[in-house]
C-alpha cells in the first residue's frame, strides 16, 4: 500500500539519547545574550529550573530575578520592549500563561511588543507535582491571542534552533518546553522557521500532524506500520500559530486523512487548529490524539502518558481508525 519508502528515508531520524528541551532554551540563550546585547532574562524563582543560570552568570547586569511574581515579571518585560530591549520572561507553562493572561493580553500583546514568554514544564510529563501545576490549556490560551506567535519544539537541538528564531523575530512570542529528558534526533541540518513546518517522514496513505514530544511517538507509529506496508507522512509543526497551511492541505489532499499529535488538551490546541484548516480548505477525515477535556495528576511522566492515552500505540490506534474511515 503506498509509496515505496527508502532505507534512507526511514533512517534519516534517530534519537542520539535522551536531553532535555529546556537545557536547550538555556543554552541557546546564552548563545545569544553573547551576541546580541539587547537581550535581557527575566524569571520568577525558578533559574535553575529553566536552565537560566548561565546567562544569569555570565551577564549579571542583564538578568532580572523577579521572585515569585509573575505578573510584574510580565508587565517589567513590557517596559523593558519599549526600550529596544528583547526580554525573555520565563517560569513555569503554568505560571508564564494561566497566572498571567491578563498581562500578557493588555501589556504585551495589545501594544504588540517585542517580549519573549519562554516557559517550562508544560503538560503532563511535568509528573509528579500534578494537575496544578501540568497545564494543558497554554497552546489554547497563547493561540487565542492577536499578534501571538505560538511555538512548541520537539526536542533538546530544535528546541535550541526555536530559542535562536524567536529572538529574531519580533513580536510577541510563546516557547513552550518541557521538564523531562527525551530523545534527541533532529538536526541542524533541518533548519528552523517559524511557521514552516518539517516533514520528518514521507508517506503517501495518512499523516500525522505533532508537535512537542509526540513527534518522536509519531515517527516510532510510522517506523512501526511501514513494516504493515503502510506509509505515514509524519510533519513536525513546531509552529502552531501562525500554522502552516500549505503543508496541511497538501497532506490531506496526498493521503486523504490527518492524525494530530499533542500533550495538550483535544481542545484549542494542534488538533483544532489542524481542522480548522482543513474545514476551510479540503475536509477529510481527522483524528486526535490529546487529553481529552480533563486535568492530569501526581505521576511518573511515563504512566501519566499511558493513562491519558499519549502514547506510540494510542498514535497507531488513531491511523488505523483514520484509515477505516478514509476508505
Amino acid at each position: 500500500m503506498g509509496e515505496k519508502i527508502t532505507i534512507e528515508q526511514t533512517a534519516k531520524y534517530s534519537s542520539r539519547g535522551n536531553k532535555a528541551t529546556r537545557t536547550g532554551f538555556g543554552e541557546a540563550l546564552l548563545e545569544v545574550g553573547r551576541q546580541n546585547p539587547s537581550v535581557v532574562a527575566l524569571c520568577a524563582d525558578l533559574t535553575g529550573s529553566l536552565n537560566m543560570n548561565l546567562f544569569r552568570k555570565e551577564f549579571p547586569e542583564r538578568f532580572i530575578q523577579t521572585g515569585i511574581a509573575e505578573a510584574n515579571m510580565i508587565s517589567m518585560s513590557a517596559g523593558l520592549a519599549t526600550t529596544g530591549k528583547i526580554p525573555v520572561a520565563s517560569s513555569f507553562a503554568v505560571f508564564a500563561t494561566g497566572r498571567v493572561f491578563d498581562q500578557i493580553r493588555q501589556s504585551v500583546c495589545y501594544s504588540n511588543l517585542n517580549v519573549k514568554i519562554c516557559a517550562s514544564h508544560a503538560g503532563l510529563t511535568l509528573g509528579e507535582d500534578g494537575a496544578t501545576h501540568q497545564i494543558l490549556e497554554d497552546i489554547g490560551l497563547m493561540r487565542s491571542l492577536p499578534r501571538m506567535t505560538v511555538v512548541v519544539p520537539c526536542d533538546y537541538s530544535e528546541t535550541k534552533r526555536a530559542t535562536k528564531a524567536i529572538l529574531e523575530h519580533v513580536g510577541p512570542v510563546y516557547l513552550r518546553f518541557g521538564r523531562p529528558n527525551v530523545p534527541d534526533f533532529t538536526s541542524d541540518e533541518d533548519g528552523f522557521e517559524i511557521g514552516k513546518s518539517i516533514e520528518l517522514h514521507p508517506g503517501k496513505d495518512v499523516t500525522v500532524i505533532a508537535c512537542g514530544i509526540m513527534v518522536w511517538k509519531a515517527l516510532e507509529a510510522a517506523r512501526i506500520l511501514e513494516k504493515e506496508g503502510v506509509t505515514v507522512r509524519v510533519i513536525n509543526m513546531h509552529t502552531i500559530k501562525p500554522i502552516d497551511t500549505l503543508a496541511i492541505v497538501r497532506a490531506a489532499n496526498d493521503t486523504g486523512a490527518i492524525v494530530t499529535a499533542e500533550e495538550h488538551q483535544m481542545y484549542t490546541g494542534l488538533g483544532e487548529a489542524v481542522a480548522n484548516v482543513c474545514a476551510r480548505n479540503i475536509p477529510v477525515p481527522i483524528e486526535m490524539v490529546a487529553v481529552e477535556d480533563t486535568f492530569g495528576e501526581s505521576g511518573k511522566p511515563d504512566d501519566l502518558l499511558k493513562k491519558y492515552k499519549l502514547t506510540t500505540e494510542d498514535i497507531l490506534e488513531k491511523i488505523y481508525l483514520a484509515l477505516r474511515r478514509k476508505s
